[in-house]
């Protein structure tokens, strides 16, 4: 009797150790949307022109163009109506949100980093940019090696701060919770210059009421390759992603939504490299 009452607690152990050492899900992400009918996407506010709220308090921009091509191409895959319900993230909240399964995909001003990977996963890339500078026009800062004692921001979380603590230690770091933050400390004179990637300065400065009183300076002082972030360990629905924007890529539809937001005459000018272009082809797989 003592014998089997040892084997049997044994069997309750490892059942314990087998149900407790590891994260179980009770569904994919694609299951769950097919259940509930519903994409829950996490974005920015205030990532111009990636994501934010314009004036008739619609939210909108880049990267919510490619939520709603997700949305559309589930709604087909699945043969149901999608509603993409989007949620605020933070640069703090964005990878904890989707680790959690609060969302089930980020998509906005989010680099890929070696670092991020172990704890989430990521699409392929939709988008190059790099760490630069936003100052008052007429500063004598113009690159990194000018922040030796001088207050610069950065928001909290964001590949920017970890840059500059790391190749200028002797800068004042100043972190904010978010890009709006920092531009109105640096407007008020609180910093002397605000970091962050190069495409999100020009907007800032963009939409600024006196835009001309701002310039961004330095050469990227940093790589940052944007992507979407989905939850680890959900192959299919990362693939699901992935070949929506291959095929959007494919179909020239991805080039169309660049120039929209990001051509000559787009809410941001920032002319797409033949480097970009090139590279954005050569993601897109065979079928």
């Amino acid at each position: 009797m003592r014998k089997k009452t040892g084997i049997t607690s044994m069997i309750l152990i490892l059942l314990l150790v087998s149900v407790f050492s590891f994260p179980v899900w009770a569904e994919t992400v694609l299951e769950k949307i097919e259940r509930t009918g519903e994409l829950t996407a996490g974005t920015r506010t205030a990532s111009i022109p990636f994501a934010y709220i314009n004036e008739k308090n619609e939210w909108i921009g880049f990267s919510i163009d490619l939520l709603e091509a997700i949305r559309s191409r589930l709604e087909k895959t699945l043969g149901k109506p999608i509603k993409l319900e989007k949620k605020e993230v933070t640069p703090k909240t964005r990878i904890p949100m989707v680790a959690n399964r609060t969302i089930d995909i980020e998509c906005g001003s989010t680099t890929f980093t070696r670092e991020r990977d172990e704890v989430v996963d990521f699409s392929i890339n939709f988008f190059f940019t790099g760490s630069q500078l936003l100052v008052k026009r007429g500063s004598a800062i113009r690159n990194l090696d000018d922040l030796a004692g001088k207050r610069v921001g950065a928001a909290q979380g964001t590949t920017n701060e970890k840059v500059i603590r790391k190749l200028q230690p002797q800068a004042n770091l100043v972190v904010f919770q978010d890009h709006s933050q920092g531009f109105l400390a640096l407007q008020q004179g609180k910093i002397d210059a605000y970091s962050t990637d190069g495409i999100l300065l020009a907007g800032l400065r963009i939409k600024a009421p006196n835009p001309d009183a701002f310039e961004v300076v330095g050469d990227f002082f940093s790589n940052e390759p944007y992507s979407c972030i989905v939850p680890e360990n959900d192959s299919n629905w990362r693939d699901f992603v992935n070949h929506t924007l291959m095929e959007l890529i494919e179909s020239g539809r991805y080039f169309e939504l660049y120039d929209k937001w990001f051509g000559p005459k787009g809410v941001v000018p920032y002319p797409m490299s033949d480097k970009v272009r090139t590279y954005m082809l050569m993601q897109v797989m065979p079928k």
